[in-house]
Formats: C-alpha cells, structure tokens, sequence
C-alpha cells in the first residue's frame, strides 16, 4: 500500500530528495523542515544497524559460538560505511555498479536457502515439520507489541520508501517507478517468506530470537560442508543494502540544501565528479555516530516509531495534492481509499506503542522533531544569516574542490 501511493507521488513529483519535496508541495515547508530533521538522524540510525550486522556475519564464523569482540565490530562497521560514503561521493556509476552486482548476489543467496527449505519439507521428516503444528498458538500480542514487531519486519522490505529519492535521475520516471514497485515488492516478499519457512523447518522459534547470525546457523546445520557460503552471502547482501541507503541519503541533504534548509555547501557539487560529496560525507558523520552505542533493536525501533510518522505525513501531502492540485499531471493513479488507509495504518503504528506501552523513549522522539523548529524560525523562516558562515563555506570549498549546483529548487 504505501509503495503504491510513493509511486504516483514519484511519476506526478519526479523530485531529488524524495519524501521532503512531497511533503514540502503537499503540507508546507514548517513540516518538511521536521522531517528533514527527524530523517537526518533516522536514516543515518539505519544505516548504523546495518554496518553493524555486517561484521555480524563477517566475523561471527570465525568465532564460531563465542562472541566476536565489540570493538572490532565496530572498527569493521566504521570500515564499511566510511569506504561506502566516500565511493559514493565519487562516482554515481560506480555505485550503481556496485549495487546492480551485489543484488544479484543477494537474491542467489536468498533463492539457496529458500531452495534448501523446500527440499527439506518435500522430504518430510517429522522434526522438520512439527515446527509448524502450533506456528499460531502463541498468545494474542496487544497493539503495542503489534506496532513493535512491525517496525522490525517492515525494516526488512523497506526499499519502496527509497526509490523516490533517484526519481529525478531516473529514465522515463512514470513508467519504471510503477513497474519497479509492482515487481520487486511481491518478488521480495515472496523469497523472504520462502527465507523464513526454511529457517523454521531447521531452527526453533527460540533458537531463531536467540541466534545472532541467523543463516550462518541455518547453514551450520543444512550444509555443514560449505557452510561458509551463506555468511559470505548475507554479508554481501547487506553490504548491497548499506550501499543504497547511503547514496539515498545523500539525496536527501543535497535536495534540503537547495531549498534553503541545510547550510549551502551541502547542496555543492565535487568539480572533478560531479557528484554531491558534501552531502555524503556529512550523512556519514552522523551515521558514525550512532555506531557507538551499537544497539541494533534499540536503533531499529526508534527508527521504525520516527519514520512511520513521515510515511504517515508523506501519504496525507498525496491525499492533500490530489485535492489541492487536481489537474497535476499524474501518470500513475493509485486508489484513493489506499492513500487514506495507509494514512490510518502509519499513525496506528505510531500511537499504538506510545498508548499501550508508554516509554520515555518516545517523548525524547518526539520532542526532537518539534525541536527542529527552534532552527527553523530563526534561520529559515527569518533568514537569519552571520557573515563568518560565508568565510567557511568558501574555505571549505576549496578544500573540498566543490561548486554549486546549476539550478535550484524552489
């Protein structure tokens, strides 16, 4: 549902910066500076929890049952993410090279463990298939362990929030954005379900929750011989994953520097790569940061609760552009009882924790992101500006070797 109503806000709003141009043409740019602000911080939250599990399943073989240290963890996690920001803020086509070539590696890793799973339950042993004699019998979760459990399975299929963010470089916007959504969201859900029915036909719900590296104890257990395929493999599908994210946002800063949200130099351009440098490296610094405390579910439920609000915020710009703008050329359509459902279903997962199961957590959240407009008012709406900011700028453009972009956004 909610890619559906990001694809025909990509083919009607073929915009850089995805998620903050709709909602700057849907709701005002007070709402579109919070999000930028919210997503600064949560993106970057993202990309952390997915440089720290690679070092999960590149280091966790060669420890074998005991725990792998932290800190070389964390200097592993560091390692990724620093060599992905800085190969894309040099070359755009490498990284799309790099990610075309990593994808088609997931998907083999995904399709032997989804294959291996079948031929278990086509063979039929009993162990393997009592797992899934009482799979329901667990006790009804309330709608905050609901929410919970959602913000952590919709991290796994969350590339559809993604691709609108490229739509502005994309070829021909109206026709793949629709295609791409209707094609790789089933084919997606699909392998992970396949995934999913192979882990529980080897593994225990509890061994499952309890088991850091999932696959590589699937893989201990189905093919102990060349066990050591599947860790490669999820390493380099996270290592693909990380890589999309990472140009994403790059995007994101560079868009809200040429609407005037972020310092300039953000918006420039390398003079040898053409390619939005500053914006990458300032990503990166922030998403160093939230590697140090390295708690990946802490980190992946703040970044479920935050970017559940923008969803909801992005699909009432549609619902509000479809009334506000209704001759905007719309090459897709989607049905509009979808955009007001997928409205309900975010705020739900975003009230359902704070009503149910109340943790200070989310009023820190909160009060972040009405935070922003404490910046926003003085140098934004009042265009607050100190000459130094320009001294800085120019030295660090020449430092960095960076220009400003041709055009920019109004």
């Amino acid at each position: 549902m909610g890619s559906l109503c990001y694809a025909e806000l990509g083919t009607a709003l073929p915009l850089s910066g995805g998620e903050y141009s709709h909602i700057k043409r849907g709701l005002g740019s007070p709402l579109a500076f919070i999000f930028m602000w919210t997503a600064l911080f949560n993106k970057p939250a993202s990309n952390a929890a997915r440089a720290l599990l690679f070092p999960e399943y590149a280091i966790q073989p060669f420890y074998g049952v005991c725990p792998a240290p932290e800190v070389l963890k964390k200097c592993l996690a560091l390692a990724v993410l620093w060599f992905l920001g800085i190969l894309n803020g040099r070359s755009v086509k490498i990284a799309a090279w790099v990610q075309t070539v990593f994808t088609v590696l997931k998907m083999m890793a995904l399709s032997v463990i989804a294959i291996g799973g079948i031929v278990l339950l086509i063979k039929g042993r009993k162990e393997n298939l009592a797992r899934f004699e009482n799979a329901f019998s667990s006790d009804i979760p309330d709608a905050s362990q609901i929410a919970e459990a959602f913000f952590q399975g919709l991290y796994a299929y969350g590339g559809w929030w993604s691709l609108n963010y490229m739509a502005e470089e994309m070829k021909n916007p109206s026709r793949n954005i629709p295609l791409t959504v209707m094609t790789a969201v089933p084919a997606v859900t699909v392998f992970y379900l396949l995934v999913n029915i192979s882990y529980l036909t080897v593994l225990t719900p509890k061994e499952v929750v309890s088991s850091v590296a999932v696959a590589v104890t699937w893989a201990d257990r189905v093919i102990p011989t060349v066990a050591w395929i599947i860790p490669l493999s999820v390493t380099v599908s996270i290592f693909g994953a990380l890589n999309s994210s990472m140009f994403i946002l790059g995007r994101l800063s560079y868009a809200g520097s040429q609407s005037g949200h972020l310092p300039v130099l953000i918006s420039m351009l390398n003079i040898h790569y053409s390619t939005p440098a500053p914006a990458m490296g300032f990503s990166t610094i922030i998403a160093t940061v939230f590697i140090i405390p390295s708690d990946l579910i802490a980190l992946t439920n703040y970044f479920g609760f935050s970017v559940w609000l923008m969803i909801g915020l992005t699909c009432a710009s549609l619902i509000v552009l479809r009334y506000r703008e209704p001759n905007l050329h719309r090459p897709y359509k989607v049905f509009l009882p979808v955009e007001f459902g997928m409205v309900a279903i975010s705020f739900f997962l975003v009230l359902a924790p704070i009503v149910w199961s109340p943790q200070v957590q989310y009023i820190y959240a909160f009060l972040f992101m009405l935070g922003s407009l404490l910046l926003y008012l003085p140098f934004v709406h009042f265009k607050l500006h100190f000459n130094f900011v320009d001294k800085i700028t120019c030295y660090l453009q020449l430092l960095l070797e960076v220009s400003p972009a041709d055009c920019k956004y109004e």
